[in-house]
């Protein structure tokens, strides 16, 4: 495999499977597959990198290390919430298809969903592709930015716990005829800020990028496109879902004032 370009095989596998989603999603009418191949696909493209080394190189190996944490992490959360169940699909994106014409959602369909998602997985792991060109040692920065990876990644995996675990409650109560007085999670992490587990996602990327950036010294890459729209695009779900938010639960937007938005900090009076 060291003499197959990984760029090359990873590109090919985002071109299968931008074509495939499109196609299925056009079919059945539902973007489900794009959330069940989000935790998937960066795992196959972090181990095509650090098979492409023969896996012998050490920055590769904890990388793809790194990514199939994550992804195990997520796809567990996804799974939990019923993702993988026939027709699931998440709500956003049934939001955006209410708001735009048939015609529209064709376009946004084919352009965002199957081709500028999908590829944005790959250009999150392009810091592998910096660290195949330019093979260097670990060094002690990059155990702790590995951990503060792994720091990270429990952060979120609790956030996401508290998550779950109050939607079960809200939905036992609602049930039982006894809905609770507030429809939206304030509590644990919560409390610090209204994005946790987003949070700590957008800076794990971050960290993943430093430890493939590193390869080569200055901590500055072109790689660092994947990161940056990663972000810019966390930031806008967020407007969405607080949105959404906000016009179901009237308390929410007292809420909203009080605490910070993704990084946690002590609520405000």
């Amino acid at each position: 495999m060291s003499a197959i370009n990984p760029l090359l095989v990873c590109v090919v596998i985002f071109a299968v499977v931008a074509v495939l989603t499109w196609a299925v999603t056009a079919r059945r009418g539902s973007s489900a597959w794009l959330d069940r191949l989000w935790s998937i696909l960066p795992i196959v493209y972090a181990w095509v990198f650090a098979g492409a080394a023969g896996l012998g190189d050490a920055r590769l190996n904890l990388l793809a290390v790194l990514a199939t944490a994550w992804g195990v992490r997520l796809t567990f959360n996804y799974a939990r919430k019923g993702g993988f169940r026939r027709g699931a699909e998440d709500y956003r994106w049934g939001t955006v298809r209410q708001k735009l014409t048939p015609a529209q959602w064709v376009v946004f369909h084919a352009l965002f969903i199957s081709v500028y998602q999908q590829a944005l997985l790959l250009l999150l792991i392009l810091p592998a592709w910096t660290a195949y060109e330019h093979r260097t040692p670990l060094g002690v920065l990059d155990w702790i930015l590995a951990a503060i990876f792994m720091l990270l990644l429990v952060g979120e995996g609790t956030a996401d716990g508290q998550q779950w675990r109050f939607q079960q409650r809200k939905h036992a109560a609602a049930t039982a005829g006894k809905p609770l007085t507030e429809g939206f999670i304030s509590t644990g992490l919560f409390r610090y800020s209204r994005h946790p587990n987003l949070f700590c996602e957008i800076l794990m990327w971050w960290v993943f990028y430093a430890i493939g950036a590193a390869a080569v010294g200055p901590l500055l890459s072109w790689t660092i496109i994947g990161t940056v729209l990663l972000t810019a695009q966390s930031f806008g779900s967020t407007v969405m879902a607080e949105s959404l938010s906000g016009a179901k639960y009237p308390a929410y937007a007292a809420y909203r004032a009080r605490t910070s938005r993704l990084v946690p900090w002590p609520p405000r009076a």
